[in-house]
């Protein structure tokens, strides 16, 4: 995707990604998880069709790769259904189901590891406009903001993919994706001490690799 402004694909998944499941949705997630359970493969086609744009929404941002993505997604849903009487509901469909896609997710990247990535940096979506902790590096009273927000997407984008997977993680799940700290924290299955802190390390990574820039 080319300008911020007209990246939409992935804008639209984000902001279905920021929306957690309310009381009435939970109750109907729950539902058709255990007719699922018992086989019904409707109930599963309607957690599929619920959950799709997020969980593609975390692929790509976890990759970078539409393709990459689209594949990871489908395989995050037939883990699930192969795994799905071992559910017991100790977290929610949603963390669960999440799990399984960020663990997913890193065991493709460490696979992609040993071959040459065929990244696009124009295919990542972290704005940097509405990230708090770098809004005030572009100020709106200059005639170039738009030139200086584009040149620090692309610093941006080079910066994200240098991170670990840990901290790629957290950065995709609070930055891109908007979970609060304990959703996390169940997603990856650490405490949000944890999370706090590679959060933290992330963002001072990224903001080290700036340092030039901002000067």
């Amino acid at each position: 995707m080319d300008p911020i402004a007209e990246s939409t694909e992935s804008t639209e998944s984000t902001v279905l990604a920021r929306t957690a499941p309310n009381a009435e949705d939970a109750s109907e997630v729950g539902h058709c998880v255990r007719r699922a359970q018992a086989g019904d493969l409707a109930a599963y086609d309607q957690l599929v069709h619920q959950f799709q744009e997020r969980i593609y929404g975390l692929c790509y941002h976890m990759t970078s790769h539409h393709e990459d993505a689209n594949d990871l997604a489908q395989d995050t849903f037939v883990k699930a259904w192969q795994a799905l009487k071992s559910f017991k509901g100790n977290s929610s469909f949603y963390t669960w189901i999440y799990r399984i896609a960020v663990n997913t997710c890193l065991n493709h990247l460490k696979l992609r590891r040993n071959r040459t990535p065929h990244l696009s940096l124009n295919d990542l979506d972290l704005q940097p406009e509405n990230h708090p902790d770098l809004v005030a590096l572009v100020s709106d009273k200059t005639p170039r903001r738009e030139a200086n927000l584009a040149e620090l997407q692309r610093r941006l984008n080079e910066a994200i993919l240098k991170l670990s997977d840990d901290h790629r993680s957290v950065v995709t799940l609070h930055d891109i994706q908007g979970l609060p700290h304990d959703q996390i924290a169940k997603i990856l299955g650490v405490n949000p001490g944890t999370v706090r802190s590679r959060l933290f390390y992330a963002h001072q990574q990224l903001q080290g690799s700036l340092a030039d820039w901002m000067k």
